[in-house]
């Protein structure tokens, strides 16, 4: 099984309009809203935004050589506590990604990915088309309990349906 460096380029476009999105829904809440444990895996909003954009920085590491997050594993769901901060690192993540995923040739997707991992406790490495699939699948996994919590808290959820992403994204 393998993608496309085409895929990654509209993966990357798809995160980035819902990152969009999702800071429109998030910032129409107040803080206490966004910061209250709603039960899902990370508890809050907030934290499951910081844990997804944690995870994208260090997939970024990892398959571009770019600066991990400061923050160790343990705290990726409190790496970034308010809207602005965050706010400010996603769209610069989102511009790395899309500029990484663009760069992309077929022969970078075939090589491999090595890195340290914690869950494991050990040096480990896969194919890097499956770490990309993985890196899209884990954001689109998060957000949709984001996209949950955003309802419950009376937000306006994105539109989160791949097939209804404008052009223009």
């Amino acid at each position: 099984m393998m993608i496309t460096p085409g895929y990654c380029v509209g993966m990357a476009r798809y995160n980035a309009w819902q990152n969009r999105q999702m800071d429109a829904a998030m910032a129409s809440l107040p803080p206490a809203d966004l910061n209250a444990d709603r039960g899902a895996f990370f508890g809050s909003v907030m934290r499951t935004a910081s844990h997804v954009l944690w995870a994208d920085q260090v997939w970024m590491a990892r398959m571009a050589g770019t600066a991990p997050p400061a923050a160790p594993g343990t705290q990726s769901d409190v790496a970034w506590t308010d809207l602005p901060t965050w706010r400010e690192d996603r769209v610069a993540t989102d511009a790395m990604l899309r500029d990484w995923a663009g760069a992309l040739g077929d022969a970078d997707l075939a090589g491999q990915v090595a890195w340290y991992s914690g869950i494991l406790g050990k040096d480990t490495s896969a194919p890097c088309w499956l770490c990309v699939t993985h890196m899209f699948n884990h954001q689109t996994h998060h957000r949709g309990q984001i996209h949950a919590m955003l309802t419950a808290a009376g937000a306006q959820a994105p539109v989160s349906d791949l097939v209804f992403m404008p052009e223009d994204a």
